[in-house]
This record gives C-alpha cells, sequence and structure tokens, in this order.
C-alpha cells in the first residue's frame, strides 16, 4: 500500500506540474479559455473578465507548486485540502462546459493536447478520486528525505519545527515559485517559450489549410418514411433509399470528422471583402503587424514597429497590417505615429490564435512563418 499510494502521490503531483506549467508558458492562452468561461453565455460573471490574466498566472503556478508540494510531502493535509478544492472547482467547470456545450475544450493543458468538454470532466473525475484516496490514506504520505517516524497530522505548527519535513522543502518551494514567477514575467513580455498553436514558426499557412482528399468527412444519412401510420428509417451513406412510403424528413449524422487542416479560419479582407490570401501567401518577403484590436493593444509597442517600418521596406518587405480593428481606430494609429500601414480586416479570434502579442509582428517567406516577435523584441526581427 506504501508503494502504491507512493505511485500515486507522484502520478498526481506530476500531471499537476505539467497542466500548470504548460498554461503558464502561455498564461494569455488561458486567460482568453478564462473569459470564454466568465463570459454571459456560460457562468455570466463578467466582472471577473479583467482579472482573467492575473487568474490565469496565479492558477498555473498553485498547479506547480501544489504539485511538487505532493511529491515532496510536505503538509500533506493542507496540500491535499488545496488540491482537493481546486480539482473540484475543475470538475465543475468542464461538467458544465460538457453538459450545457457551452465551451469546447477546457484549456486543461492549453494548445499541447486539447481535449473535449467530456475527456476534460472524466480526466477531472479521475483526478478527484485519486485524490481522495490519497486523503484518506495520507498515512502512507511520508516526507521525501523526513524522518521514519513522521510527527502526527495534528502537529500544525510551522514547517521549520516540524521534525519530519526537511528543512530543504521549503527552499525548494520558494525557489519554484521565484522561477514560476519569472517564467511568467518572461512569456508576458516576449512570447511562449514554446509555441503549440497551429500559427508556430516554420508553419506553411498554405499546407496548413489543405484538407486531405484520402480522409474525407463520413455522414450517415438516416432517412425517414412513413407507410400505414408507421415511420421507418433506412440509413445510407446518402443515396436516397428506393423503399415503399412516403418521405418524412432526413438526419445527417456525423461518423467520422476524417482530417480537419490545423489551420481553416484564415481569410484577409481588403476594404472592398475581397481575399487576399492566397496573394499574400505568395509573397517571397512579407510582414505582418498584427493587432487583434487596436483599442486594447499596448501603445509603447506600436513605437518600435513605426520606427521600423521603413527599414522592413528598403529590405524589399511588403509590410501589411491585421487587425479586426474597424476603419476609425486603424486611421487613429497610423495618424499617432504619422505612419500609413495598410491594415486587411481578419478575424479576432484568429490574430489571438497567430501570436500572443498586442501588437506582433509575423514575418514570412511564401507562406511560411519564419519568425514571430513580441513588440518588445522587434529588433530582433531577422530580415
Amino acid at each position: 500500500m506504501k508503494i502504491f499510494f507512493g505511485i500515486l502521490r507522484v502520478f498526481v503531483g506530476v500531471l499537476f506540474i505539467i497542466s500548470g506549467f504548460i498554461k503558464l508558458n502561455d498564461p494569455i492562452g488561458f486567460s482568453i479559455k478564462l473569459i470564454e468561461y466568465f463570459s454571459e453565455p456560460v457562468l455570466n460573471l463578467p466582472f471577473l473578465q479583467s482579472s482573467a490574466l492575473l487568474m490565469a498566472v496565479v492558477l498555473c503556478i498553485a498547479e506547480i507548486l501544489l504539485g511538487f508540494a505532493l511529491i515532496l510531502g510536505y503538509r500533506k493535509r493542507g496540500t491535499l485540502i488545496i488540491l482537493m478544492g481546486m480539482i473540484l472547482f475543475f470538475t465543475f467547470l468542464t461538467f458544465y462546459s460538457a453538459y450545457f456545450e457551452v465551451v469546447q475544450d477546457c484549456g486543461c493543458f492549453g494548445d499541447a493536447l486539447p481535449l473535449t468538454p467530456w475527456q476534460s470532466f472524466w480526466k477531472d473525475v479521475f483526478l478527484t478520486i485519486a485524490i481522495l484516496l490519497l486523503w484518506f490514506n495520507r498515512e502512507h504520505i511520508k516526507p521525501i528525505g523526513g524522518d521514519e517516524v513522521v510527527a502526527s497530522d495534528r502537529n500544525i505548527g510551522p514547517a521549520w519545527t516540524r521534525t519530519d519535513i526537511p528543512a530543504w522543502h521549503a527552499w525548494l518551494l520558494l525557489a519554484t515559485l521565484i522561477a514560476s514567477l519569472y517564467f511568467a514575467y518572461h512569456v508576458l513580455e516576449h512570447l511562449p517559450a514554446i509555441d503549440f498553436r497551429a500559427y508556430k514558426e516554420g508553419t506553411n499557412i498554405n499546407d496548413a489549410m489543405e484538407p486531405d482528399p484520402d480522409r474525407p468527412a463520413v455522414y450517415d444519412y438516416e432517412w425517414f418514411f412513413e407507410k400505414d401510420g408507421v415511420e421507418t428509417s433506412y440509413v445510407t451513406d446518402g443515396s436516397y433509399p428506393k423503399v415503399d412510403g412516403t418521405y418524412k424528413r432526413y438526419e445527417l449524422k456525423l461518423v467520422d470528422p476524417g482530417y480537419t487542416p490545423p489551420i481553416t479560419d484564415l481569410f484577409i479582407y481588403d476594404e472592398n471583402q475581397n481575399d487576399l490570401r492566397r496573394e499574400l501567401m505568395a509573397e517571397p518577403k512579407l510582414i505582418f503587424v498584427v493587432s487583434y484590436n487596436v483599442s486594447k493593444s499596448a501603445s509603447k509597442g506600436w513605437l518600435p514597429i513605426y520606427a521600423e517600418l521603413p527599414a522592413w521596406e528598403r529590405a524589399g518587405y511588403k509590410v501589411v497590417g491585421l487587425s479586426a480593428s474597424g476603419p476609425d481606430d486603424i486611421s487613429k494609429i497610423n495618424q499617432a505615429h504619422d505612419g500609413s500601414l495598410t491594415f486587411y480586416s481578419v478575424d479576432e479570434t484568429v490574430l489571438k490564435a497567430m501570436i500572443r502579442s498586442n501588437p506582433g509582428v509575423v514575418l514570412l517567406h511564401n507562406g511560411v512563418i519564419e519568425q514571430k516577435v513580441h513588440y518588445n523584441d522587434v529588433n530582433d526581427l531577422n530580415l
């Protein structure tokens, strides 16, 4: 039993560490998911949306710290209580999104491992059971490096007064906290250290949007006919069944989604609603200045971008802006920086996925994403 619960505690701890680290790598992405949960159609808590980024960072760091604390056996009662509260909260969210079909991906593992709502819910159910097992058998959780005979659970004094908890546990957790805070600051001031999204560097956008003719979606057509007052259904692959009776209706059921391209919704419209994507993807030298919403962008981020525009154009690059903002906001940003950057219209969600910087810069050669930089790193762009 001691070995079993030792393995279980390490497994649960590692799972929380991985989950926290993946989301902390892209806290903006996790905050977008929280905003979706707080929106009116879901939990209807719009007053929390402004705090979504702070909550995202705190939750991610908490997952990492609790994971390490569980593995170390540090303050097992408090650690397990907080873990249980956290997993019950996540279980409620995933059940709510799955049952009411309001959020299609919980964001539990960010973009690294997309899960359906029901997959997320059952994952949380498993973790709830695992944490309950650890709670009711916590006498088997011994602090790593501690004395063989541990203090009673009733010993709730400071960690450094406990004979069963080595002092280095607290120092290790403090170091983890500091490292996590620095990592969060770094990815927010630059870009995610690991890009799991469809628009990562090296992606050929044209190829990423091509369907696979050998893996089409498969549907069942269920046809309903009525004869002598009795309704009967027939299933085909799409052909109209030759049966007796009066046709009533048909229902389409997805059997196999087939191959879904990584990128499906990139459309770049000019002022006349012409889609320029293919034309732009053929450009040998192209720079996108991306701002999903100009009015919400960092004003200091535009200074280095407009300062570098002449140099990019002299190097032979076609430079265009991509935004979901209207012409008035775009005109204001050009006037504020005495520039004439041409903007095209792109869906806001697509631009948020393209780069986690508002504004940000994407460099492409013949439709291949060669480099993406945060507005703080515009000078690092490799022309």
